[in-house]
């Protein structure tokens, strides 16, 4: 078995990345979603709306401890897309990174509706539908609540992604409190918990493009069909767009409140004082020859 496993080694660190971002995704959504089927299909005999709460926020931990020693653990292209605004990942691996988080949160919707197929089928007496009392398609992806306008459910994205940003940055934030790093997927876990018992209810808070379009194109195939795409009056595009917004905002704000006025390191001193002592010898160098 060893001998085989070492023939099935990657060495190309890109695939190594993209591989543990699908992975950690799939680990994400599939107790994640899985919860929500299982509070869903038993009518809230077997969990309520704190299990659901649960479900993400130990998805998201444990999806960081399956691949934040290779890749990161991003989970999020809003999380990427802000990693390379901020210079701290490389630009063209974004897409990369966004397609193996998509068909990770894919996979995991699949398999969610793989295991609950019976129990979806009972609940909805055999009609996959989109809304009403019997709707399924969001145990898989988010639905906006019927008091929601399109500009409120981006106005609680943008809000709630945002918070998420900025606590994310913060707990990775050497500069600002010495945090042990084995404890941050557990921290971020709890943020996320945070999250949906604060600003779940307009929403679901789907806070991720990949954790929400992933599956809803999985209920497009599967038979939800079209409807997928055009209820909540077309709210599909939110779950993509607000987070990307709220994602720069979070980063924004936390960098110009307080990363930014972090006093200069150590080694930030050398360097300055380094190219102050460069500089001088250079335009000697000019004048001499005159």
């Amino acid at each position: 078995m060893e001998r085989l496993l070492k023939k099935c080694r990657i060495r190309n660190q890109l695939v190594r990345e993209c591989m543990a971002e699908c992975l950690g995704v799939y680990t994400l959504i599939l107790f994640g979603r899985g919860s929500v089927a299982q509070v869903t299909t038993a009518e809230d005999k077997k969990g309520q709306y704190l299990s659901i709460n649960l479900g993400f926020a130990l998805g998201v931990t444990f999806g960081m401890f399956v691949s934040r020693g290779v890749s990161g653990a991003h989970l999020n292209p809003a999380v990427s897309l802000s990693m390379c605004i901020l210079g701290r990942h490389p630009w063209i691996k974004l897409p990369f990174y966004v397609f193996f988080q998509v068909l990770g949160a894919f996979m995991a919707a699949a398999t969610v509706g793989l295991q609950y197929y019976d129990a979806i089928q009972m609940y909805s007496g055999g009609k996959l539908t989109v809304m009403g009392p019997t709707a399924t398609a969001n145990i898989f992806s988010t639905y906006p609540a019927d008091y929601l306008s399109v500009w409120g459910g981006v106005v609680d994205q943008v809000i709630g992604t945002a918070a998420l940003l900025l606590c994310v940055l913060a707990l990775g934030d050497q500069r600002n409190g010495s945090f042990p790093d084995a404890f941050q997927p557990v921290m971020v876990g709890a943020v996320v918990l945070v999250i949906g018992v604060s600003m779940g209810s307009n929403c679901g808070y789907p806070l991720n493009p990949a954790g929400d379009f992933g599956p809803r194109l999985f209920t497009y195939i599967a038979g939800w069909g079209m409807e997928v795409f055009t209820a909540g009056r077309s709210w599909w595009w939110v779950p993509i767009v607000a987070p990307c917004i709220g994602a720069l905002l979070g980063t924004l704000i936390y960098e110009l409140m307080i990363e930014v006025h972090h006093p200069p390191t150590l080694t930030e001193l050398q360097t300055c004082q380094e190219a102050t002592e460069v500089k001088p010898e250079l335009e000697l160098e000019r004048v001499e020859p005159e």
